[in-house]
């Protein structure tokens, strides 16, 4: 288990990897956002893109994926009060492999609930070419480690 005063500034961590499918692509589409470009190659062909990518919402919830699964799940982690930055760069496509590189950018005790701190993450989403897809800056309540 991993408290507040676990998280220093500097620190780096990855997680995933993760391989994206087709399926998925088009299931999260149609439920969340059902652009032409994300539910089909037929439709993504007309458009910027020139084919089938994925959502960035979607995108941005892979990310969160891995880091529950191998880092916030073992962690004090209280929830998010929100984010301070979300950038799409490039389109992600099906068969592409993303992992979430974190760097522990800022770590900041509550000054009024001294049972917590606040840690500032910037989070880069990598594909197989190491290519930054996604940016993200989130701050991050944790617990404090327990005294006695």
């Amino acid at each position: 288990m991993r408290y507040f005063e676990d998280f220093q500034p500097g620190d780096v961590s990855e997680h995933g990897p993760h391989v994206v499918s087709r399926e998925e692509i088009i299931a999260f589409a149609t439920q969340f956002d059902p652009q032409p470009f994300h539910l089909s190659d037929e439709g993504a062909q007309g458009s910027l893109f020139g084919g089938l990518v994925a959502s960035g919402w979607h995108t941005a919830s892979l990310c969160h994926r891995m880091l529950v699964q191998s880092f916030l799940g073992q962690t004090s982690s209280m929830g998010s009060p929100g984010l301070d930055e979300l950038r799409w760069l490039k389109p992600v496509r099906p068969g592409d492999e993303l992992r979430v590189r974190v760097e522990v950018v800022l770590a900041t005790p509550s000054r009024s609930k001294l049972d917590r701190g606040a840690v500032k993450l910037r989070m880069e989403v990598r594909n197989q070419q190491d290519e930054v897809v996604m940016t993200e800056l989130a701050n991050v309540l944790f617990g404090r480690r327990p005294q006695g």
